[in-house]
């Protein structure tokens, strides 16, 4: 029998297609990607933040090519391949853009030190508690279980939500840190519509915030057809999913 996430939607869709098309010319940055992941989805945003030339190559996850396996042997997208070295993890990717291109003009992390670190404190906060809650809040079948991850996931965004100075993270620049939490604001209708979530029950400030991110331009630009991220998202609903980070949530180990 055939593992169910092979029967995934094949390719980018909507706006994320015309994005996709931009970028098929070879260029020294080349991108493997799933349309579908989230994590692929937030370095793809500081690729179109910083408008940095790269040619975009889809992967699906459980199908790999040969090629894909040789670079990153975690075989887990996203991927960049750069001057002959394979890199992968999505916020290491999205720390790299900043670094090997200092001259591009739109940073994507603070100037000053603190700052910088300070934005590293809240992406890791994003990594280990808000996106752990989103999915186990996804892929729970147990009512009681479902109401403490909705309560875990308020949590987390509360606090996150409370040192937004608006309408970004940072003011009116568009950081790291929300294009660390942007996939899940996008994605955020499954939870909606199946597991009892309310943007507005979090708190205005995130309402908010949550309102303002989803437009903005990298984001739009990078985002397909609700309809298809429903239909994948349906397989962790079921707690059907059998992607690395679908098992890590069944074992209660840490996300991949």
């Amino acid at each position: 029998m055939s593992i169910p996430d092979e029967q995934i939607h094949s390719c980018a869709t909507e706006r994320a297609a015309q994005t996709v098309a931009e970028h098929q010319e070879p260029q020294e940055l080349v991108f493997y990607a799933g349309w579908f992941c989230p994590f692929v989805q937030r370095t793809w945003i500081c690729l179109e933040e910083k408008g940095l030339p790269y040619q975009y190559k889809e992967v699906n996850p459980y199908k790999k090519e040969k090629h894909f396996l040789d670079i990153n042997p975690k075989g887990l997208v996203p991927a960049v391949e750069y001057k002959g070295r394979a890199l992968y993890e999505s916020l290491i990717l999205c720390e790299f853009l900043e670094d090997a291109f200092p001259s591009n003009t739109h940073k994507m992390l603070p100037n000053d030190p603190s700052e910088r670190a300070y934005a590293r404190i809240w992406i890791d906060h994003i990594a280990k508690s808000c996106v752990s809650s989103f999915m186990r809040l996804v892929q729970f079948q147990e009512p009681d279980k479902q109401d403490a991850a909705r309560d875990e996931f308020y949590a987390a965004l509360r606090a996150f939500s409370s040192q937004v100075k608006g309408p970004y993270f940072f003011g009116d620049e568009f950081s790291m840190v929300d294009a660390a939490i942007a996939s899940w604001i996008i994605r955020d209708h499954t939870i909606a519509e199946f597991r009892g979530y309310k943007r507005e029950d979090v708190s205005k400030e995130w309402a908010a915030y949550a309102g303002m991110v989803e437009k903005r331009d990298s984001i739009v630009k990078t985002t397909s057809a609700k309809e298809h991220y429903t239909e994948i998202y349906g397989r962790y609903l079921r707690n059907e999913a059998q992607s690395e980070v679908a098992k890590a949530i069944r074992s209660g180990r840490g996300l991949p």
